[in-house]
Order: structure tokens, then C-alpha cells, then sequence
């Protein structure tokens, strides 16, 4: 008997991004500068991660992944794993979260400092974490 599948199709099909720089390009212009603004604002907390793909999403790893994000039909999604979430939950109040996602709208400014006060947040919680 075949069970259909409950995994959610990629929005990209079967397209598997090599880098963080295709990524950007399979986005329309518009998308891609806020792609760009958003990696900024990561890339300035983490200038020393390494940035990948992973999960077919751009991600910044030191030892491990501190944060994903990904365009989606609606908004940005940022995948900061739940610290920071719960840390901020205050703050994050206008957006829609879950356990470890974040989503901004994408027909809005991105809130550039908050989303800076996230990434701080996840490389304090993984700095608390290596030194255990």
C-alpha cells in the first residue's frame, strides 16, 4: 500500500542550492535586497561563521548552525533554534513565531536591530554551551 507523504514539497522543487550567493540569485531583484539586508545584519554579529546551505537554506555555522533563514511565499523566515525566541518573546509579540522560527513579513521592513538582538542572543546560548 503506497501512504502519501506528510512532508511539505520544497517551494524550489527539486533545485538543491550550492551556495548562500545562488540562493540569493533565484530570488526576484526585489527579494534579493532583502536577502542582502538580512545577511548583513547576521553577517556583522557572525563575521566569523561560516556560511553554508543547509536544509536548502542559506545558515551561519561556528561548531554548529547558530541560525537559518528562507524565503517563503508570505514572509522571511528566521531559525534562530528556541533561545532566543523565549528570550524575546516580548519583543517578537507582532510577528507570528513557533518553537524555533520567526516570521517577517515579506511586504515589510525587516527589523534590522531586533533581528541583530536575536543572532546575539543564539552566539551567547552556543558560547554558554561550549564552555559547559
Amino acid at each position: 500500500m503506497n501512504v502519501p507523504s506528510k512532508k511539505r514539497p520544497s517551494p524550489y522543487g527539486s533545485v538543491k542550492f550550492k551556495s548562500v550567493e545562488e540562493y540569493h540569485a533565484a530570488h526576484p531583484h526585489e527579494i534579493q535586497v532583502i536577502l542582502k539586508e538580512l545577511h548583513s545584519a547576521i553577517q556583522q554579529i557572525l563575521p566569523d561563521a561560516i556560511e553554508l546551505i543547509s536544509y536548502n537554506m542559506p545558515a551561519f555555522k561556528m561548531k554548529e548552525i547558530l541560525i537559518y533563514y528562507a524565503v517563503n511565499k508570505n514572509h522571511i523566515g528566521l531559525y534562530p533554534t528556541p533561545g532566543p525566541i523565549i528570550a524575546l518573546q516580548d519583543e517578537l509579540a507582532d510577528f507570528k513565531t513557533s518553537k524555533g522560527a520567526i516570521q517577517f513579513p515579506i511586504h515589510q521592513a525587516l527589523p534590522i536591530a531586533l533581528i541583530q538582538k536575536i543572532v546575539r542572543i543564539r552566539l551567547q546560548q552556543y558560547f554558554e554551551k561550549i564552555e559547559k
